[in-house]
C-alpha cells in the first residue's frame, strides 16, 4: 500500500489538562505540553505508517521554524516528506489546543500556508504511482482544484479519500459536490455530513452525498462509532471502550485504520473496526501520534477490548 496524504498539514501544541485560561497575567501549571504533526493529511499519515502503509506527504508549509519542526516530527514516523512544499511568505499551519480534564478539545487555529497548496505544486507522476491518495481538506483548496487532482488520480487507478477540516457549520454541499464523482471513500465526521449536505438526517445526508457519486461513505460519531453507508444500506460500527485523555486526531486515526483496511481487500465495515480500534489508541494519549503500536496490535485490540453497545 502506496499512498500520498495531501492537503492538510499542521503542527499542534497541546497542553493538558486545562479547565481554564488563567486572568491576565496570572498563571497555573500543567501536566504535559507537546508538539505533534496532525492535520487531515500530517494525522492520517501518522497513523497509516504505524500500520504498515508506505506514505509520502503533499502540502504546502512554510519555512519557518514550525514548518522544521513539522517535517522532522513526520520524518521520525517514516514519512516522505519530499512533496512537501516551503513557502516563503507563508507561516506554516498550527494550532494551540487547550485539553480539558475530559479529552474535550477547543482550538486556537493558523490556517497558514494549507490554503496555498494548487495545481502547480501536485507532484503528478509520483501520485499515479501511489496505491491510494488520500486527501485532507479539499475546501481549504477550492473544489475545481480538488476534483482535477481526484480525477487524475482515479484515472491513474489510485483509490481515492477524502477526509473535510471545517466544521460543518461552515459548509455547503457547493463546497464538494463537483469533487464526489471521483472519491471512493467519503470519510467525515457527522457535524460535517450534516453542514455540508444541509440535512437533518445523518442517514439522508450519507445518501445525498452517495447520490453525487461517491462509493462509500464512513462517517465517525465520537463516542457513538462509526456508519457505514453504501448501495448495499447502512451498517453501525460501535465505537470502543477506553478511557480518553485527548480526543485529538481519532478522525485522523479512524481515516488511517479504513483505509489500511481498505488496502488489505477488507470490506468497508471491518475497515471501520480497524479505524474504529486505531481511534481509540490514540485516544488514551496526548496528541495524534500517540501509541506505540502497529497492525497486529490494532487488529488484537479490536478483537479483545469492549465496545460501547
Amino acid at each position: 500500500m502506496k499512498v500520498f496524504t495531501m492537503g492538510v498539514h499542521v503542527l499542534d501544541v497541546l497542553v493538558r489538562p486545562v479547565e481554564e485560561i488563567p486572568e491576565g497575567q496570572g498563571a497555573t501549571l500543567v501536566e504535559d505540553i507537546r508538539m505533534t504533526a496532525a492535520g487531515t493529511a500530517g494525522g492520517t499519515a501518522l497513523t497509516l505508517a504505524k500500520l504498515g502503509a508506505g506514505v509520502r506527504s503533499a502540502g504546502a508549509i512554510g519555512t519557518d521554524p514550525t514548518g522544521d519542526m513539522l517535517v522532522q516530527l513526520l520524518n521520525r514516523a517514516g514519512i516522505d516528506t519530499e512533496f512537501l512544499v516551503r513557502r516563503t511568505d507563508t507561516a506554516t499551519s498550527a494550532s494551540v489546543l487547550p485539553i480539558r480534564p475530559n479529552g474535550d478539545r477547543p482550538s486556537l487555529h493558523l490556517l497558514g500556508a494549507n490554503i496555498t497548496y494548487g495545481l502547480d505544486d501536485v507532484p503528478w507522476e509520483a501520485l499515479a504511482e501511489a496505491t491510494h491518495l488520500h486527501l485532507g481538506g479539499p475546501e481549504l483548496i477550492g473544489v475545481d482544484t480538488a476534483t482535477r487532482i481526484l480525477s487524475y488520480a482515479k484515472e491513474h487507478g489510485v483509490v481515492t479519500s477524502v477526509d473535510l477540516l471545517a466544521p460543518g457549520v461552515l459548509g455547503s454541499f457547493e463546497q464538494i459536490e463537483a469533487a464526489l464523482p471521483y472519491v471512493d471513500h467519503f470519510l467525515p465526521n457527522e457535524d460535517q455530513v450534516l453542514g455540508f449536505t444541509g440535512e437533518d438526517d445523518l442517514l439522508t445526508g450519507a445518501r445525498k452525498v452517495l447520490a453525487a457519486g461517491v462509493g462509500v461513505v464512513a462517517v465517525t460519531r465520537g463516542g457513538d462509532g462509526a456508519l457505514v453507508v453504501s448501495a448495499d444500506g447502512a451498517e453501525p460500527v460501535p465505537a470502543f471502550v477506553v478511557d480518553v485523555v485527548d480526543t485529538t486526531g481519532c478522525g485522523d486515526a479512524f481515516s488511517a485504520g479504513y483505509l489500511r483496511g481498505i488496502g488489505l481487500g477488507r470490506t468497508p465495515s471491518d475497515a471501520a473496526v480497524l479505524g474504529s480500534a486505531a481511534a481509540a489508541l490514540v485516544a488514551q494519549g496526548l496528541g495524534s501520534d500517540h501509541g506505540d503500536f502497529d497492525l497486529a496490535a490494532a487488529d488484537a485490540f479490536a478483537s479483545s477490548a469492549k465496545s460501547h453497545a
